[in-house]
């Protein structure tokens, strides 16, 4: 369920809370090639599900930078800012991968909104992220993510 702020009031007032979490996604094998085929990167732990299946993890692994990208659809589940102009990402504090997403892993986001700063035109929120992996023990990944939004 997301929380929605309409207006850069209304988000300022959220500084400190918990985000709550998303819906889960499968990261599939025709996602992994997916991203493989955008960015060239066709690494055979990724793309090759039988010489992954006998590599180190037992079977395909999303790439980091997949997971990572998916942090913008889940964080929108999570927050909708309204009665603004444009949004936009601005960069990342940190990011860690501390386990890989196996082919077929379900993931999601759990955020919190730690701080809003204005910024000329409007603020600039941060939010520490983790992107879970269904039934794993650590989280696919931790971020800090900064983004602006504009009145």
């Amino acid at each position: 369920m997301s929380i929605t702020a309409n207006g850069l009031d209304e988000l300022k007032k959220l500084a400190g809370s918990d985000l709550g979490t998303s819906e889960w996604i499968e990261v599939t094998q025709e996602r992994i090639d997916t991203f493989a085929d955008a960015t060239g990167d066709h690494q055979w732990i990724h793309v090759d599900p039988e010489r992954a299946a006998a590599g180190p993890f037992g079977a395909p692994i999303a790439h980091g930078y997949l997971t990572l990208s998916l942090f913008i659809p889940l964080f929108t589940e999570l927050l909708d800012v309204q009665g603004v102009t444009t949004k936009v990402n601005y960069g990342l504090n940190k990011v860690r991968f501390p386990s890989p997403v196996k082919v077929g892993s379900r993931i999601r986001l759990v955020g919190k909104l730690t701080e809003v700063a204005d910024v000329l035109g409007g603020v600039q929120i941060t939010v520490d992220g983790a992107i879970e992996i269904e039934g794993g023990a650590k989280p696919a990944a931790v971020l800090q993510s900064l983004s602006r939004f504009y009145a």
